[in-house]
This record gives structure tokens, sequence and C-alpha cells, in this order.
């Protein structure tokens, strides 16, 4: 049984982060085979950590050769990266559902409000070509909440995106446009229209697809072709439960059930609260896999937990949403 109730996670409070974590460190340890095991390799015994920057996080990496959960449960539903011929994909079972949906709806409320007072586009595959897409899925619970008649995906389907957007500009509607990089890129060259009702919210993903730029020269482009402000971004793995979003300055910032740490890349077993380097993340909401991951982005984490993401650390595999097309 868990340490605490889950759903006691999903307040607006980070008063109880370390103490919670440290609570699902141990039980975890003592209830995920593949998590202990490592443990055993980098600590001398769970009692040796005593606050989050000293519990181990898990390589993602093990997402694609191991099957990371905690406690024994019907491995009924996953989520599956993207990937090609050439690359392993990582697999993240859950074993409950309605907590993703829980997490990103509260998060989603947090930072957007009320999703009903959206339009809510997708340049994403739709819900039944990707069923196994944490993004998509997402995606697909934010439209059918929103519950507008234009809502949906429309990866394929350019012109008719242009003609929409037009509509909903023209009738003041609040409307959010959520796509990976690339697709984002390809609409926007070949159908440029100001949007002044229209947040644009790119979720990565360009490897495999187009040249790679830098995130800067992305949001310069959308800036530019579709006359906006900012540009949006989520920051979200297969390997979560949890996203972090940022309103156009670069910076993430987490719900409070989540918090991104960095880790010396000479020295892994290094880690801060603050700080450049590797990028380790705490999910309080991913209690029946694994919280504690270590990623493969390069980033810098502020005073005021916020960070940003520079990179993948070389010799990563290609992943990521652009590739959930091909």
């Amino acid at each position: 049984m868990l340490p605490f109730d889950v759903n006691n996670i999903f307040s607006e409070s980070a008063q109880n982060f370390q103490e919670r974590a440290l609570k699902l460190f141990n039980w975890q340890y003592l209830n995920n085979p593949v998590y202990k095991q490592w443990c055993d390799l980098t600590i001398s015994g769970p009692s040796s950590i005593q606050t989050i920057t000293q519990i181990p996080a898990l390589p993602v990496g093990f997402f694609k050769t191991h099957t990371v959960v905690s406690t024994d449960f019907p491995l009924d539903s996953f989520f599956e990266s993207s990937g090609t011929t050439q690359t392993s994909n990582s697999r993240h079972w859950v074993k409950d559902l309605e907590l993703y949906r829980l997490s990103f709806n509260k998060a989603f409320a947090m930072y957007y409000g009320d999703v009903k007072d959206w339009c809510i586009i997708g340049l994403l595959p739709a819900y039944l070509e990707r069923q196994d897409s944490s993004l998509v899925l997402m995606v697909d619970e934010l439209i059918k909440q929103s519950g507008h008649q234009h809502s949906g995906f429309y990866l394929y389907e350019h012109e008719k995106l242009a003609a929409t957007l037009a509509l909903l500009e023209a009738a003041k509607q609040p409307t959010l446009l959520i796509g990976v990089t690339f697709a984002l890129l390809d609409f926007a060259e070949n159908w440029p229209q100001p949007l002044h009702y229209t947040t644009i919210m790119e979720t990565g993903g360009m490897k495999g697809r187009r040249k790679e730029i830098t995130r800067a020269e992305v949001h310069e482009v959308l800036t530019t072709q579709f006359k906006v402000p900012t540009i949006h971004s989520e920051y979200g793995m297969t390997e979560l439960l949890s996203q972090a979003y940022s309103k156009g300055d670069g910076r993430y910032h987490c719900p409070p059930w989540m918090k991104v740490l960095v880790r010396d890349e000479e020295d892994p077993m290094q880690v801060k609260t603050i700080g450049r380097g590797v990028l380790n993340i705490i999910d309080l909401a991913n209690a029946y896999s694994c919280g504690f991951i270590a990623t493969d982005d390069m980033g810098i984490v502020y005073d005021d937990g916020s960070f940003e993401v520079f990179g993948r650390l070389d010799n990563s595999d290609i992943r990521g949403c652009s590739l959930m097309v091909l």
C-alpha cells in the first residue's frame, strides 16, 4: 500500500514535497525490483537517504530494457515512446490511467484555467493512430473536455486548420494550438496568419524530420509567421505522469507534485537543487512505476524551481514526439 494517498499530491502546495518524496522512495525501494537493484548498486542502503538530492534516479534508458513497475499489477496499459526501426522504444506500464488524467487535468487548470473556455487543436496524430502515446491521450482528453465544435486533431488537414483558425480568430475564441515542433513549422511556412486569440504550444520533436534548430530559432519562426508575442512549450516524457509548462520565456514551471534537480555530467551521484548539468526528475504521480528519473536532457535549474532545457546528452537515442508520425 502506498505510503500516502496519491490523490493528495495534487494540491497547490509543495510544502510536503520532500517528506512525500522520501516516503515514496522507501516504498518503491521495497516494491520495485528494478529500482531496488539500481539503488543497491549506487547507495549503501535506504537508511542513508535523508534528502531528495540523495535519492537515486533511475536512468531513463531502463524503460527500454526492463519492466519498471512498483508492485505487481496486470500489464494491460502502457505508454510507448516514438521511434524508428533503428531505435528501441521506452515502455511505461501504467496501473491507473485515471491517475494520469488527474495529473494532466490539474496541471492544465493551474496554468491555463478551465479547459471548457478553450478550443483545443492538436497538430498531432489522432488518438486512434497512437493510443500508446501519453501526449496524444492527454490532448485527446482535453479536446473532448473542451466541448468546442472545432476542437480536434488537424495534423493532415492544414488548409482546413487555417480556415478554422480564421473563424476562431473572428469569433475571438481563446484557442490552444498544440503540436510537435516540425508540424508547427510546416504549418507556419505554408499557412501564416496573424493569431491574436490563439496560444501556440510546441511539445518538442525535430530529429528525423527536419534540420535541427534551436528552440529559440523555432520560436522566432513561429512568432514571426503567426504574429504572436510568445510561444508556449510543454515538457513531458513517456516515462512520467506529469508535465511542466513554459509560457514563452523558455523556462518551464512544474506543478507542485513534480520537481527537477540537476546532476553533474561527470559525476552523476552529485545532485543539486539548482545549477547546470543533466536533469533528474521527481514525479510523485509516478507512484506505480518509478518516481525518480535520470533524463538525458542537459539544462539549468533556477532558484525558483523553474528550469530550461538545452538539448540532449551526446550519443543519446533519437527520441521524442516528432517520430510519432514516421
